[in-house]
């Protein structure tokens, strides 16, 4: 027992801290928010310090229900990383409005604390554990601006389909345990390992449809564009970055190692997802006005390029995965922290695409970051958003799936357009009304570290990020 418990250290010092920040916020009230907000990040950085199987070979713990390896500790640092920025980021958003509450940081914490579980789930009841603690905080955080009609539409939009998707994973869960008598997921891949029965394969189906819903895989992404308008920005930012690497690691170990003997099966559900989100999430961009609606569905045609990866079924495949999650969440992070900058001469939030016109001459330091964040998740090279769809597309055609990785290419030039408008828009239309300006803070250190990242300097991190991302797609095989 002692040996298990070492294992969730991480868990169990972002569960202390929380609680300890909790009593402070009940003591001292909002104005110690940025206070808790400071300490929320130093707390992430010391249960990241502590997470197992990042410098060894990490162990099972809790006899097959909690997993550390080095899968786990990849996915747990990247969304620790992820969470951290996002709190950050709110600190000058919130401020503002005069809606800040010290809550926000504890909030994202117990949400870090059930994304930790997802990625070391081993038994799909510590996934189904994890995923609800993950989501019951991010219900709150989506209505989180009380004030704002749009916020607490938001929150319930994604309550009521929330608890759906999570019906439909129960049931799952229900039917695997029922036919393969476990839900441990080396007891499943077990019972599967002799043909896959009919019961199985909707038990299957409906697992993998109530985790596709975490990460807005097409058909399961009717949430997405109506919770990311309408909850506050820099939460939107937190739900296209953390919680996208949890689930999206979570679907990696459950197909490779509970579904491993049924990779013809659940493969084809994967491709379905891949394609049709590619698909969706490129055409129905083309139309929004909204900055915040378009990268919804820039992040479930994002979604749908790394399911590809998914699709290989192969360490290669899961290592692109791992990768392209990575850059995405740098990339995603950045062109929210400069819609948190948006704002017009009242300080009012504006996410209007318009509004964007002529900012290269209004805010060229801005423009150039929108500019580097849009080609790169367009896939331009010489930028870092280039390499992840060049590591799935070639994972797929490792694995005799050519004909995936050419559709894959073909949809991503559809994803261009729209990038490429924005760029058009700031470059080469009129001035627009100039953004609200402010000092070089948080936000503007961020932007500037997301931006470098994202350039060609971004390239000295290759080589290194690509052998972590293997080591820890070994992990699963």
């Amino acid at each position: 027992m002692k040996e298990s418990l070492l294992l969730t250290l991480p868990e169990l010092i972002l569960t202390a801290g929380s609680l300890i920040l909790l009593m402070i916020v009940a003591w001292a009230g909002d104005k110690s928010g940025k206070l808790v907000t400071w300490l929320s990040v130093l707390t992430l950085a010391v249960a990241a310090f502590f997470i197992p199987g990042v410098n060894d070979a990490g162990a099972i713990g809790f006899d097959g229900l909690f997993i550390a390896d080095s899968f786990a500790a990849f996915s747990k640092i990247l969304v620790y990383i992820a969470a951290a920025a996002s709190m950050l980021a709110a600190l000058g958003w919130f401020t503002r409005d005069r809606d800040f509450r010290a809550e926000y940081p504890i909030l994202v914490l117990l949400s870090s604390i059930g994304m930790g579980i997802m990625v070391s789930a081993g038994d799909l009841l510590t996934l189904y554990i994890g995923l609800e603690l993950q989501s019951l905080a991010a219900y709150v955080l989506a209505s989180f601006q009380r004030r704002d009609m749009r916020s607490a539409e938001a929150g319930l939009k994604y309550f009521v389909l929330g608890a759906l998707a999570s019906g439909i994973l129960l049931y799952g869960t229900s039917l695997l345990y029922g036919f393969t008598g476990t839900t441990l997921f080396a007891g499943v891949a077990l019972g599967l390992e002799n043909g896959v029965s009919t019961g199985e394969l909707f038990g299957m189906v409906f697992v993998l449809a109530g985790v596709a819903f975490k990460v807005s895989a097409v058909p399961f992404h009717m949430w997405t564009p109506d919770v990311y308008e309408g909850a506050p920005t820099p939460v939107t930012a937190f739900f296209a970055s953390a919680p996208k690497v949890a689930a999206m690691a979570l679907l990696a170990r459950v197909c490779i190692e509970a579904l491993g003997p049924a990779t013809f099966e659940w493969r084809q559900i994967v491709i379905f997802m891949a394609l049709a989100s590619t698909i969706l999430g490129g055409v129905a961009a083309i139309g929004q006005n909204n900055i915040k609606r378009l990268l919804a569905y820039s992040s479930i045609n994002n979604v749908g390029f790394a399911l590809i990866g998914i699709a290989a079924g192969t360490q290669a495949g899961v290592a692109s995965v791992l990768f392209y999650m990575a850059v995405y969440v740098v990339m995603t992070l950045g062109t929210f922290f400069i819609i948190l900058k948006m704002r017009d001469e009242a300080g009012q939030p504006v996410e209007g695409i318009g509004a964007l016109s002529g900012l290269s001459r209004s805010r060229p330091g801005l423009a150039l970051a929108m500019a580097l964040f849009m080609f790169s998740l367009a896939g331009i090279p010489p930028l870092m958003g280039f390499w992840p769809k060049f590591y799935v597309f070639n994972a797929a055609v490792e694995a005799d799936l050519t004909w995936l990785a050419a559709v894959g290419i073909a949809t991503s030039v559809i994803g261009a357009y729209y990038y490429l408008k924005i760029i058009k828009i700031m470059y080469f239309d009129e001035v627009a009304p100039a953004f609200e300006r402010r000092g070089f803070g948080v936000e503007s250190l961020l932007i500037l570290a997301a931006a470098l990242f994202v350039s060609p300097l971004g390239y000295l991190l290759i080589g290194p990020l690509d052998t972590v991302s293997r080591n820890a797609a070994g992990a699963l095989f």
